[in-house]
């Protein structure tokens, strides 16, 4: 995918009912606030939304804050961008984290929540910080910022490792989601090839050349494979590949079932290629994947 696609892709999934489902479902149950944040995009904490910090609203209200907030989520973006979770604590004690949303080796954007304290927090905290703001040139309603910091929640490190550890399976829905939403993408597309998408869905469990799909389009090899990379961006053995590699992490999800079944059965003709494309598409082995999912 290229840098605009990306942004294309990041931008759908921050408005596709999935995120806005999970973000409502994940703060109901942990009392956190979530935001998704496309890569590259400057972002203020999680500001606007549900179940945010007052402390955090009130602190970047102030230019300090404000600065400080967004240096914050710059340092977070650029450690996230290795691929793994990432936290950090700002100069009130207060804890964000980032996990990133990958599809293979391209980074869409994070998934972010915090505003938290891992320990209690106490009077000589509050003093650090109301000392930076006033230095900065700050004039806020100091007992109103003193009762929102010291409502700040505070969580066991363990249990916040496992919230952590839940976002990362979302992660991994959302990384699905934002490959069918490349698979989809449509810039006044073709009839021939919506009809080749259809049947590719229908049947990448079978083999399936090119020249099979050129016939049943009405369309010759030649003008099919140029009207679809044109339409899709990928040329056809690309969009086949990742058609397969959506349908074997579903099947990898059956811990019954063995990684040579998951591979013919997503239309692979060996293992050696499915354990290569599988690779190249999702950025990490057949085995490491399904390892993720157990560990979930």
């Amino acid at each position: 995918m290229s840098g605009t696609e990306n942004s294309v892709i990041s931008e759908k999934l921050s408005e596709s009912q999935i995120l806005r489902d999970y973000e409502a479902a994940f703060s109901e149950a942990t009392g956190l606030p979530l935001k998704f944040a496309p890569a590259g995009k400057r972002r203020l904490g999680m500001r606007g939304s549900a179940k945010a910090n007052p402390f955090c609203t009130h602190m970047a209200e102030t230019e300090a804050g404000c600065r400080h907030c967004l240096e914050m989520q710059a340092k977070l973006s650029a450690a996230g961008a290795d691929g793994t979770t990432h936290s950090a604590t700002c100069a009130a004690g207060l804890t964000d984290s980032v996990v990133p949303v990958r599809v293979g080796n391209k980074l869409l954007g994070f998934l972010q929540t915090g505003q938290i304290a891992l320990k209690k927090l106490t009077p000589a905290n509050f003093r650090r910080i109301t000392e930076f703001l006033k230095k900065g040139g700050a004039n806020v309603d100091w007992k109103t910022l003193e009762k929102a910091y010291f409502g700040t929640r505070v969580i066991e490190r363990k249990q916040y490792e496992s919230v952590l550890r839940l976002l990362e399976i979302f992660a991994g829905h959302l990384a699905i989601a934002a490959e069918q939403i490349a698979m989809r993408q449509m810039h006044a597309e073709p009839p021939l090839v919506s009809r080749a998408r259809e049947i590719i869905e229908q049947r990448s469990g079978e083999e399936l050349p090119l020249t099979e799909i050129a016939r049943c389009v009405h369309a010759s090899t030649f003008h099919f494979c140029k009207t679809f990379k044109r339409a899709t961006g990928m040329t056809f053995t690309q969009y086949l590949s990742v058609v397969r590699i959506a349908k074997a992490k579903r099947l990898l999800s059956n811990p019954q079932a063995r990684i040579s079944e998951v591979a013919f059965e997503a239309g692979f003709a060996s293992i050696t290629h499915f354990n290569r494309m599988f690779r190249r598409v999702a950025g990490q082995s057949p085995t490491d994947f399904r390892h993720g999912i157990a560990k979930a």
